[in-house]
């Protein structure tokens, strides 16, 4: 329905941006990997997947449509729907996505947070063949934030909006941010914090 938006960046957060474009603000939300993409800019074209449910109608963005088509195949897969296909693409880059699937690595797929065995053994009987027939290319920039604090509270934002609860997000997060050695960006302890048990 909605194939693109192209407009003004008014707000970004790893999980989602409001776009304005010809004086409409749209909600749009994201993964890490589009967040990486477009957090230094001003104004972008996002492709966007329109989800209608009985109780509510989203918008997911992306900054290409590799990683849209990589969405959408994602929530053809029974049991998988549009949060848990964030998640993933959050967690993994498409890389790392394609080469798990490719070589019927279950153990990366399920280290997702929410992905149980069965349903990475599911994403991978469905998408094998489509996938091994595709190149595909990601670069995410990591973005280095000098307070701690700061970093933090933006993680766990992000992870509480992804679902993950307060209490357990923050205790993941003291664990890797005492456990890390040197300074990590925002994406990296996002996706460490979703790769924790």
């Amino acid at each position: 329905m909605i194939a693109y938006i192209e407009g003004k960046l008014v707000e970004i957060d790893p999980t989602y941006i409001i776009i304005d474009t010809g004086g409409i603000g749209y909600h749009v939300n994201i993964s890490l990997l589009t967040f990486g993409q477009i957090k230094n800019l001003t104004q972008a074209r996002i492709f966007t997947h329109f989800h209608v449910k009985e109780d509510a109608q989203t918008l997911y963005g992306f900054f290409d449509q590799d990683e849209k088509k990589r969405f959408q195949q994602l929530i053809s897969i029974s049991g998988v729907g549009p949060s848990t296909g964030l998640m993933i693409l959050s967690s993994l880059s498409s890389q790392e996505l394609h080469s798990a699937i490719v070589n019927s690595d279950v153990k990366t797929i399920s280290s997702v947070k929410g992905i149980g065995q069965k349903t990475a053994q599911r994403i991978i009987l469905e998408l094998k063949d489509k996938m091994s027939k595709e190149e595909l290319e990601s670069n995410v920039p990591i973005l280095s934030l000098k307070k701690e604090q700061s970093i933090k509270s933006e993680a766990l934002a992000a992870l509480t909006t992804l679902g993950i609860s307060k209490s357990v997000a923050e205790k993941t997060l003291d664990k890797i941010l005492k456990s890390s050695e040197e300074d990590i960006g925002l994406e990296d302890l996002i996706k460490l914090a979703l790769k924790r048990p």
